[in-house]
This record gives C-alpha cells, structure tokens and sequence, in this order.
C-alpha cells in the first residue's frame, strides 16, 4: 500500500494512488512499450507463453491502474477471470497501453454458472467484449464443478447454499472446443482438476489442454502431478506462488508466510534477490509459469525480477521445503470434492 505523506490531510486509497501513478506514466508511454525481456514457454499449440504473468484477483478498483503500471513494468502476460470482476478494468489498461494486441497473452476463465454446453460461447463472448479484444491466448474452465444455470455468479438456495449444475464437465470442454475452432480463443485448458478428472478429460475430449492453471509453491510442490504434465505435454501455470501470503487463505493463517522462510531468505540474499523473487524464479526453474498480484507499484515491478535462472543446487534446496500445504480448497462451499487424489488434500 502506499501511504499517505505528512502534507496530505486526507489519507488516499490503494487505487487512488495507482491511478494517480499510472496517470503518470501515461505521457512516457512511446519510451516504455519494451517488454520484458524474459523466459517464455512454448505451448502444446505451439505458442508461447511469458513466464511470468501478472494475476488480478481481488480488489476490483485497483486493476485497471494496476494493469497500466504492470504493462509499462514489461509484463505482457496478464491472468483475469469472469468471476474476478477485473475484466473491464483489464481491458481499458490494455486499450490505454497502446501495446499491440498480438505482444500480449491474454487469459481468462469461465466460471461455473457458465458450464451448461450452450452458455459457454455467450461467456466467451461477454469476456471478450469487456476485454475489448476479438480473441484471447488462452480460455480456462476455472473449476471442473458445475453451478446451477444462472445470471448470478454464485447461486444460492433457500438456506444460503450453492445450487450446484448437472453439466458435465466433459461436455463443458468440448463446448470450448467448438470456441476454440472458431477462433474466439487460441488455446483452451482448465485450472484446479484432480489427476482423474484431468486424465477423464483427455480420454474423452479431442484436444488435450494447453495449460493447467493450479496451487503450486515450495509449500505445495506436487512433484508427481506435475511430472504428469510434462507426460502429456500440458504446461502448468501457478497461482499463488507466494504460498500464505494472501489473508484470505484462513488454511494460512498462524504460521510463518512462505516469501520469509529461511532457506529461501538465504538462496535470495545469495543471489541478491528477495524471497518471493526465489520463490518465482523457483516456479520458472521447474518450467512452469507463475502469475504474482499485487496492486503496489514497487512490488509489481520487483515480482517481474524473478525471472532469474536459479541454480539446481538452490532447487534441490528448495525441493526439501514441500510441506504438503494447501491454502485454496472451497469444496465444502462449492459442493464438490475437489483435489481427492493430490497432495495437500485435507480428509
């Protein structure tokens, strides 16, 4: 956050202040289009996605400045999803930016009220129209469980609980297929699949997922998993590699934040770096992608640092913290088992 200086009489809000920063930068935007210079992966589609993206969960006000300062940073991959609320404010910093559409990778996600086979083009449809774009890099079904067909994002019955869909996950994606052939998006994927389901997915579905979006971090390494990935050639994109560090994980709550565990404090005052920029350059190391948020300019700017190549050594160092962590499991509000063949999985 940025803090109020000893003029001011009235303290200003995290997004007033990114505003006011971006607003700033807007004149120099013709010296600052460069990108970052920094690793890519190459794709089952064959593209290639930037190794470190920008995510934009949460704090819905903040975004659009966020995005702006993000994008005059060097990041060209940005993350958003229907249920974030972001998109709009996604679109309006890209539109601003000037930045020519084909130097980003834009992803999005559907969302569970959006999982009947016939809803999921007029969710495409109204993602790309906040986005302000005709296409996107890379469209994700957000969760295999499916909620009742509806305009309201989380549906609830009579007594407050989510009124859970019949659509099949299996049927979703093939309806994303048919958005995927008509080239409303150039690559299709999912995010927060069980192994099973995942492996159900690719036996009963014509294109095998670009990218699977999950929880990873040195708490929550899935060694297995993702070996598993490589297997079938599906890239695997982290969310929330820093681990505890977002106060909404109540799972996370009373113990120590992952970016300040010491081993990792020590590989970054070796390298010079910090612990969440160890903790990135980890991620990339492994091959993956990682998308790190935040709306606070230095921090935005010092996560894309962590593009760094990260000796083996300091990895078979960091392989020793696995901790089984799961921060992000909301099968009890969902009404879905999620995660039951993983690590991390709480009985």
């Amino acid at each position: 956050m940025f803090a109020s200086t000893a003029s001011r009489s009235v303290r200003t809000s995290p997004a007033t202040r990114l505003s006011q920063v971006a607003r700033q930068i807007q004149p120099q935007r013709q010296q600052s289009r460069m990108a970052h210079n920094g690793t890519t992966v190459k794709l089952n589609t064959g593209a290639h996605i930037p190794s470190i993206g920008f995510g934009t969960w949460q704090d819905k006000d903040a975004q659009e400045p966020a995005v702006t300062i993000a994008l005059k940073a060097g990041y060209r991959h940005i993350d958003t999803a229907r249920i974030y609320g972001t998109e709009a404010a996604v679109g309006n910093a890209i539109k601003k930016s000037g930045i020519p559409r084909e130097e980003l990778f834009i992803t999005t996600k559907l969302w569970n009220n959006s999982h009947h086979p016939d809803d999921v083009e007029k969710a495409i449809d109204a993602s790309l129209k906040d986005l302000q774009t005709s296409y996107l890099d890379l469209y994700l079904m957000h969760w295999p469980s499916p909620f009742a067909r509806s305009d309201d994002m989380m549906p609830k019955d009579s007594n407050g609980k989510i009124k859970t869909g019949d659509s099949d996950y299996v049927d979703t994606y093939k309806a994303m297929e048919k958005v995927l052939q008509a080239g409303k998006t150039r690559a299709i994927g999912v995010s927060n699949f069980s192994k099973a389901e995942l492996e159900r997915l690719i036996q009963e579905t014509s294109v095998v997922p670009a990218v699977h979006q999950i929880e990873l971090h040195p708490y929550l390494q899935q060694h297995s998993f993702t070996e598993f990935h490589k297997q079938k050639g599906i890239h695997v994109t982290q969310y929330s590699p820093f681990g505890n560090q977002n106060e909404i994980y109540d799972a996370g709550k009373g113990m120590g934040k992952l970016m300040q565990d010491p081993v990792l404090v020590e590989i970054a005052n070796k390298h010079g770096k910090t612990g969440a920029q160890v903790a990135l350059a980890w991620g990339i190391a492994k091959g993956h992608s990682v998308i790190p948020k935040s709306k606070t300019e230095s921090r935005i700017k010092s996560n894309l640092e962590g593009d760094f190549a990260l000796p083996r050594e300091d990895v078979d160092k960091i392989a020793a913290l696995d901790k089984k962590l799961r921060f992000n499991d909301p099968s009890e509000t969902f009404g879905w088992e999620f995660y039951k063949d993983l690590d991390g999985k709480k009985n």
